[in-house]
């Protein structure tokens, strides 16, 4: 009997001592599951606002920033000026400018340049002549300046233009609008020139902006055979299609720098047009000085 009582009271203890366990078992899992839901929720929330305030600024529009523009100076703008650009290379420093220009914009160049365009000519050197530089460079070409263009569509482009790179107009030669047709070409050239070989400057092309005025379907690119420094061993003969290669799309644009900032020619800004394999080629390039024209 005094087994059986004994076994009967550990039962009766067992029992007693489970149910509150299991309460707070059940508490303790309770609690535990709904502050982790409150962490995880204030978590994915922080996140949520996070990354919505960086969609909204990448999505900054006038109206969430015109009440925080700041006054302009007598030539400046009291509006947000948006151009899109793409850095293509470091070396030499070339931005792309996709859909600079529209294609009413780019046919109206074309319809104005076509009565003058003449066979391209290059700067010699010394010791150069036309007849021992025949084929280096075989576009045809006119120059034209923004107020000649009586439709003023050279006007909006120069403007855009010196938006673009921050640099004033009258710092920009005419536009050399040309023409490559099947087989034409502009072997690999600088467009600063090096007074070692060309003789003291007055001013040096900083710059170069380059807008396609049509889509090319083959070949026309514009290269730079020596970007990142590559081909640089002495071995480039100046007519290869190689290295860094720009495909011709109507409208857009294409920036480049001739020289670093301390006034120096960048060798990588080497640059030529590829042969024209199919199709027709018209660029209006406008080079910019590092001093102001006047004429």
């Amino acid at each position: 009997m005094k087994a059986k009582t004994v076994k009967g009271n550990v039962t009766w203890r067992t029992k007693k001592f489970a149910l509150p366990s299991v309460i707070f078992i059940c508490i303790f899992f309770f609690l535990g599951g709904f502050f982790g839901s409150s962490l995880f929720s204030h978590s994915q929330n922080y996140q949520d606002d996070l990354y919505g305030a960086r969609a909204r600024l990448l999505e900054s529009t006038t109206a969430e920033t015109e009440n925080h523009l700041l006054p302009a100076g007598e030539s400046g703008d009291d509006s947000i000026t948006s151009i899109p650009f793409q850095v293509l290379s470091w070396r030499p420093r070339a931005l792309y400018f996709p859909k600079f220009a529209t294609a009413e914009q780019c046919e109206s160049i074309i319809d104005t340049a076509k009565s003058g365009l003449k066979p391209s000519s290059l700067a010699l050197r010394e010791g150069e002549t036309e007849e021992n530089t025949k084929g280096i460079r075989t576009s045809s070409g006119v120059f034209l300046s923004a107020y000649e263009d009586k439709t003023g569509t050279l006007d909006v482009i120069e403007e855009k233009i010196a938006r673009a790179t921050m640099i004033p107009r009258n710092h920009g030669e005419a536009f050399n609008i040309l023409r490559y047709e099947i087989g034409q070409k502009y072997n690999s050239h600088y467009d600063a020139f090096n007074p070692a070989e060309y003789g003291p400057q007055k001013s040096q092309r900083l710059a170069s902006f380059l807008l396609y005025l049509t889509d090319v379907e083959e070949g026309g690119e514009t290269m730079f055979p020596f970007e990142g420094g590559q081909n640089m061993d002495g071995s480039y003969g100046y007519e290869e299609c190689t290295g860094l290669r720009v495909r011709p799309r109507q409208g857009d644009g294409l920036l480049f720098y001739s020289l670093f900032h301390n006034g120096t020619i960048d060798p990588t800004s080497l640059h030529g047009s590829c042969p024209v394999i199919k199709g027709e080629k018209w660029v209006a390039t406008k080079w910019i000085r590092d001093q102001e024209l006047n004429d």
